[in-house]
């Protein structure tokens, strides 16, 4: 059974020997739109003192009612290109981001294959797995918030899949991610709420120092993959060829 202390103690020496690398590969995954990476959200709310007294209707100009199908098109627009970038772009990147930290769990801290998961052999299957875990996701998010939280756990390990074996099946990498996290979704929630001090911390360094706890939880988040890989492994849920890639193509080519 895994500790927090005893993962962290891993990333911490991860870290030790390739830092810098790790916080450009954690800056390529918060670029890729992970949520996983994006630290605390900070909300800003209109005082309702606005509405209650008719203010907020007075500081509307009066040419702005004509403006608003234009910039509702535009909204709109917007929306649907941060949604583009997310599946084409975002979730390729997000891959290769997660490659480099469980390699660099395995000693090899390399850079080489944070784009890697733009190789026309894989690009394909990358997208659609990353695709349909997503919408599973939001899926049961819109039946109950708990049971979308729930899937995001059990499916926080498909990219981790995915940055070893590009060419598995879809419904088996969520499969696989599913019985990693069986017994183990409360540890990984209480894991997450440890990293809550240094995110406070980061957000009081006017919001940069969340940059660099990034690296830090992203390398935990590798070696608790790595265990529950081989607890999977260890329990005969899981083979190890499917946490391998095709070995007739390389992520380099």
């Amino acid at each position: 059974m895994w500790t927090r202390a005893e993962l962290k103690n891993r990333a911490k020496a991860v870290l030790k020997s390739g830092y810098w690398k790790a916080f450009l590969a954690s800056l390529v995954i918060m670029v890729a739109g992970s949520a996983e990476s994006q630290g605390p959200n900070f909300e800003y709310r209109l005082d309702r003192s606005h509405f209650e007294n008719g203010d907020f209707a007075g500081m509307m100009p009066d040419f702005m009612p004509d403006l608003m199908p234009i910039l509702g098109l535009i909204g709109l627009g917007i929306f649907l290109a941060v949604i583009a970038y997310r599946i084409f772009i975002g979730y390729p990147l997000e891959v290769g981001g997660r490659r480099y930290f469980v390699e660099a769990s395995e000693g090899r801290a390399e850079l080489a294959n944070l784009g890697r998961g733009f190789n026309g052999q894989w690009y394909g299957n990358l997208v659609k797995t990353m695709l349909l875990r997503g919408l599973a996701i939001f899926g049961w998010t819109l039946l109950l918030i708990i049971p979308g939280i729930i899937k995001m756990y059990a499916y926080r390990f498909v990219p981790y899949i995915l940055a070893e074996n590009p060419g598995i099946d879809s419904h088996r990498a969520r499969q696989l991610s599913n019985q990693m996290t069986l017994g183990h979704k409360g540890g990984m929630f209480v894991l997450d709420l440890s990293f809550l001090g240094w995110y406070i911390l980061g957000a009081l360094a006017l919001g940069i120092g969340i940059l660099f706890v990034h690296p830090y939880v992203n390398a935990t988040m590798a070696e608790l993959y790595q265990v529950l890989k081989a607890e999977a492994l260890n329990r005969g849920e899981a083979t190890p060829a499917e946490f391998t890639q095709d070995p007739a193509v390389e992520w380099n080519r």
